[in-house]
This record gives structure tokens, C-alpha cells and sequence, in this order.
């Protein structure tokens, strides 16, 4: 175990790095076949609310002949007295060295966290690219959210796990339990296994050829093992939910207790990645979410639960719901969060029925300022619902309203903008009437960023000239009429967008930017634009040719090897249907919209088998006339 007593006193909030918490979990070493750190690559308190993690953290750990212990990426202060002292990056649980483990596991859930990867892995003395590592290093591998696209990180892991991971993860371990039991020699016999699986992705068995412009031509696959393409992993049914987390003694960004009540979303908002990688919806059973609240109010301590959704008020019964957790549990004083809300009166209606708790505000996401822009990125809400809905708040005693904004969607225009500015001022003029000098509203904006896997994937992102003329038409539009107004800088954006669709090629990039000292970019106090802008001139790329170019829908994606599930006919028929202000409905009340899906979940087979029944007596009834 490593010790720390002269470094802790040093560094600020010494907690993140102690380990010891409540439901944390200690082994024997020695009596373990396979050892695995789970790495989050950002503070403590940020990864310690990640829910994913958390997840792995208990599914593995249930097996007797296995280990997972945690790792964050420590703060500058901490990183600067273990260079110092010579110090190894070390997990929590048992203070071990990283190098120690067998897999060194990453969640990718922000592009702005790959400098941190690389970070982290030279202070574990690991080398930070993977063909300088051999049978003597740990396997490091990545999934998460940035998985779906994993081009920029090619050249730093062993392999990837695309999508879902509580089946896939414990397949990978298996495998490298057989291939550690007979004697684990050979590293690439281990890859040309792991590449066998399903879902399993490793970058050095595929080669990618580039046309003299610049983009792709050709990603080929080098072994018969690696598949084209890679399809994301789902699973069925959701596994029993996370009932004895981890208990930080700091406090975390997310203080509270997690159920996730349904995974996936239906809705088909244009610009939502998460609403294409985590298809199709699967919903927990009520009692599942009764039972699962109890159990993390005994095992953990909590007074508030947070029910976990890409969208919470869409979960099929979301009223009967609430109203039992706060009936059944009122003798504890649970507090019931209720994130991802619509924009909708009974979203509202739902917030009021949480009964006694204090209403300190609510939050909703317009993203647009006109209906016609809201039909293009398919946010089916109209002006006068959006209204409605504020009255509706502010006449039931909320006070505080939080909206959230994009700017430079695509087909927008400066109206568009103004829009924002417009209905913002409509709310706070019904606000006068029922909250008078009580009210308070915050606006937020951000650019807008193409991701990969989603209608806008072949879209610009707007100019930086562009965002912030727009940003400065809200930000004195609405400080006329005094609500507090806030941005996320633009060459934050720029970058994320940059390596959100980037190639292979960024990896040089990303290790430069590294190299001259970029790291925790996606903190405003570490961030440093120019620093990047030097990376990618040193390695001799265009961020314009990542962020700012149209693609042709033709175009060989650098993720085009990686299958989503949802098929890339389906993206561009919705990119067509949002140029041309079309609106397509939720296939969860509505008809099959024939994603992909139809072919590989249940559920969805059954819903298109009724269009195509429906389809066929349509037909034979024309076909009568």
C-alpha cells in the first residue's frame, strides 16, 4: 500500500484521494485471478456521480474471482506532489499501483477528459500509446458515451467496448481469465480473442486510407477477427438497479441516491446523441423502483432520490410513481429529484406532486427560440405550450425558472435568435402577474455541436465569428429586461466539436496538446484554446476541416465502422426531413419510424410488424377501390 501521510496534508480536499467509504468494497489480493481499476479521467467528485461506473464497480465485484477497484484523475496540487515524491498513480481501495492491475478500465463520457487519459496513464508510469505497451502492462481499454466514435483515442487502447457493458464487460474478463490461466503469453492472441467478441473493438486491427483531401477512404480490417462493422451492445432487460453504491465522505456533484427508471428515449430530438446510442427504451417495473429506493435508504443514508431517465416525465405511470415513493417513504423525509423534464404542464403538474418539498426551481430545455426551428431539430413544442407551461409554474408558486438554449442549429437565422430573447421576456411578464419581485430567471446558451451517430452528424458547426454575434444579441436582449444570462465559451465548443468528430489522425493531436501542458480542458480555469490551436499546427491539421465542413452524406464517416444500431438511412432521412421542416412523431405512441432497431429488439420487431400489417391492409384495400 502506498503511503501518503506527507503528501495528503499538502493538497486541497485530501478526501478524493483516501478511499475507505461507506459500501466500498476490500479483497484479497492474492486470492483473485483477475484485477480490474475503473478509471474516470476527472475529479473525484465528478466521477464518483457517475452512475455507469458505479454499475460496473458492484457487477464485478459480485464475482468471487474477480476485483474492481477505482482511480480518478487526481487535481494539479495532487499531481505535482506525487511527481514529486515519485508517487505511481494508485487505486483507492487498496493504494495499489495501476501497473499492478490486469485492466485498466476508462469511462469516456467527455471529449474534453482525453488529455486526463493520457495524464493519468503516464502517472501510473504506463506508456501512454499502446504499441509501446506489452504482456508486462495492463490491458487498457475504454467504453462509455465517446466509444461510439473511438478514432480520436485509437492509438492510446488496447481495445474498445462499444455500448452497453454489464454483459459485454464480464465476457472481456472471462476471456482474459482464460487467457491469464494459460500463461498469458502474447498479447496479440489476447486482442485477436477479445476482437471476437461482440461489441469488442480494437483499433491496430484496422487500417484507414485517406483520400489527398483529407477525408476517408477506405477502413479496412486487417485480421478475420475484426469485424465490419463493430455493432454497439444492448442488453435486453435492464439488470436489478444499483441498490449499495459507494458513499463519498466528500460531497459529490450528484449528492444523492440514483435509480434509473427506463434507458433510451423515444422522442428524436435531431441533435441528441444519447437519444441515438442508448435506443431502444426499456422501462423498470414500478415495483422494481419501490423496492430499489428502499434498499439505498437502508444501505446508503440518503434523504433524496434521484429518478434517472433521459427523459423522467415520459416513463409509462411517472404520477402513481411519485406519489407512492412519497407516501411510502414520507416517515424518512425522502426528497424525490426528478431530472430530464419536457417542457410541458404536466411536467409541472408532476414537480407539484412531490408534495412538502421546497420548491427551489425548475429547469427546462426550449433549446429554440421559434417553432419553426424547434420542428427542423424535432423539439415537437409550440409556442403557446411553452407559455402555457410557464404560467402554469408560475401560478403554482415557482419562482425560479432555469432555460436552456442552443445557438447556430442547423437552418437557423438571427430571427431565430431573437426568438429566444422574445419568448424569454413573454415569461417574465407572466411571471409579474402571479410572482411579482419573487421571480427569478436564468437563461443559458451553448453552441451547438455536431455529434457522431445523429441526423446533424454531416452538418457544420457554426463560426465562432458566428456565436458570438448570437450571443451577444441574448446577452443584451435579455439584460434589458434583468434576467441573469450565461454562455459556454465558444472555442470550448470548437474543440469539443473538433474531437467529438474527429479521425484517427487527432490522436497526434490530443498527445501534443498534452505534451504542452493541456489538461482538465473541460475546466474554464484550465482551458486553453491556444494551446490546441498549437497542436493541431504542429501536427499539420485544419480544425475548420472537423468543425466547420458540410459533409456530403456519401462521405465514409471516420465512425463508420461502428454500428449504433440505428441504421445511417434512417439518419439521413431525418437530416432531409429537418432541412425540410418536417417533424417525425414518437415511435412510442405513434408508428414504427423504421430506425434500425426493427431488426435486432424485440419490442421494436413488434411495432414494425404492425406497420408493415397496416401497410399491406392499406394496400389491399386501394388495391379493392
Amino acid at each position: 500500500m502506498i503511503g501518503l501521510e506527507g503528501v495528503l496534508p499538502k493538497v486541497s480536499r485530501p478526501g478524493r484521494y483516501t478511499g475507505g467509504e461507506w459500501n466500498s468494497v476490500r479483497k484479497d489480493w492474492d486470492a483473485l485471478e483477475v484485477r480490474v481499476a475503473l478509471a474516470y479521467p476527472d475529479l473525484y467528485e465528478i466521477g464518483m456521480s457517475n452512475l455507469g461506473l458505479a454499475i460496473l464497480y458492484d457487477l464485478v465485484n459480485r464475482q468471487p474471482q474477480l476485483l474492481a477497484e477505482r482511480v480518478y484523475a487526481p487535481w494539479s496540487d495532487m499531481e505535482r506532489e506525487m511527481r514529486e515524491a515519485g508517487i505511481p498513480l494508485f487505486s483507492l481501495e487498496s493504494r495499489r499501483p495501476l501497473r499492478d492491475f490486469d485492466i485498466l478500465g476508462f469511462s469516456l463520457g467527455y471529449e474534453l477528459t482525453y488529455t486526463n487519459v493520457l495524464n493519468m496513464l503516464d502517472l501510473a508510469q504506463i506508456p501512454v500509446f499502446s504499441h509501446q505497451r506489452n504482456e508486462k502492462h495492463p490491458l487498457v481499454i475504454a467504453g462509455g458515451g465517446c466509444a461510439l466514435n473511438p478514432e480520436p483515442m485509437a492509438d492510446f487502447f488496447d481495445l474498445f467496448v462499444i455500448g452497453e457493458g454489464e454483459e459485454v464487460f464480464l465476457e472481456l474478463l472471462e476471456l482474459f481469465r482464460r487467457w491469464k490461466s494459460e500463461g498469458g503469453a502474447g498479447r496479440e492472441e489476447l486482442l485477436r480473442r477479445a476482437a471476437a467478441i461482440p461489441g469488442i473493438y480494437v483499433p491496430s486491427f484496422y487500417r484507414v486510407n485517406y483520400h489527398p483531401d483529407g477525408t476517408g477512404a477506405q477502413i479496412v480490417s486487417q485480421v478475420p477477427e475484426a469485424k465490419l462493422p463493430v455493432v454497439r451492445r444492448l442488453i435486453e432487460n435492464l439488470m436489478p438497479s444499483l441498490t449499495k453504491p459507494i458513499v463519498p465522505y466528500i460531497e459529490a456533484v450528484h449528492d444523492r441516491a440514483a435509480v434509473e427508471i427506463q434507458r433510451g428515449c423515444t422522442r428524436g430530438c435531431r441533435f441528441c446523441q444519447a437519444g441515438v446510442i442508448y435506443r431502444p427504451l426499456r422501462e423498470r417495473s414500478q415495483e422494481e423502483v419501490i423496492e430499489a429506493v428502499g434498499e439505498l435508504l437502508k444501505n446508503c443514508g440518503y434523504d433524496e432520490v434521484s429518478l434517472v431517465s433521459l427523459s423522467t416525465s415520459d416513463y409509462a405511470g411517472i404520477e402513481e410513481l411519485v406519489d407512492t415513493l412519497v407516501r411510502r417513504y414520507r416517515k424518512a423525509n425522502l426528497r424525490v429529484s426528478l431530472p430530464s423534464l419536457r417542457m410541458d404542464s404536466f411536467s409541472v403538474e408532476l414537480a407539484d406532486s412531490l408534495g412538502g418539498q421546497k420548491k427551489a426551481g425548475l429547469t427546462f430545455a426550449p433549446e429554440a427560440g421559434s417553432e419553426r426551428l424547434r420542428r427542423a431539430i424535432n423539439k415537437n413544442v409550440s409556442d403557446d405550450d411553452l407559455l402555457k407551461t410557464a404560467e402554469t409554474a408560475l401560478s403554482r408558486g415557482w419562482t425560479n425558472l432555469k432555460l436552456y438554449f442552443m445557438v447556430g442549429l442547423p437552418t437557423e437565422t438571427f430571427e431565430d435568435v431573437e426568438g429566444i430573447v422574445n419568448f424569454v421576456n413573454k415569461v417574465r411578464q407572466v411571471g409579474r402577474k402571479y410572482a411579482k419581485g419573487r421571480l427569478h430567471i436564468r437563461a443559458s446558451a451553448s453552441a451547438f455541436i455536431p455529434k457522431a451517430h445523429t441526423p446533424f452528424q454531416w452538418v457544420a458547426q457554426d463560426t465562432e465569428e458566428n456565436i458570438v454575434a448570437k450571443y451577444e444579441v441574448l446577452r443584451s436582449g435579455l439584460r434589458k429586461s434583468g434576467v441573469q444570462f450565461s454562455w459556454q465559451d465558444p472555442k470550448t465548443s470548437l474543440l469539443e466539436a473538433i474531437l467529438s468528430r474527429g479521425d484517427r489522425r487527432l490522436g497526434k493531436v490530443i498527445h501534443r496538446a498534452w505534451q504542452l501542458g493541456c489538461t482538465f480542458d473541460a475546466w474554464s480555469e484550465r482551458f486553453n484554446y491556444e494551446i490546441w490551436r498549437q497542436a493541431l499546427a504542429d501536427c499539420g491539421l485544419d480544425p475548420s476541416f472537423y468543425a466547420h465542413r458540410e459533409r456530403p452524406l456519401t462521405e465514409l464517416l471516420p465512425w463508420s465502422h461502428i454500428h449504433s444500431g440505428v441504421s445511417t438511412a434512417f439518419l439521413r432521412r431525418e437530416y432531409q426531413r429537418a432541412i425540410r421542416g418536417k417533424e417525425t412523431a414518437d415511435c412510442r405512441h405513434g408508428r414504427c419510424t423504421v430506425c434500425g432497431f426493427h431488426t435486432q429488439y424485440e419490442g421494436c420487431q413488434i411495432k414494425y410488424d404492425d406497420l408493415l400489417a397496416t401497410s399491406r391492409d392499406r394496400l389491399r384495400l386501394r388495391n379493392q377501390a
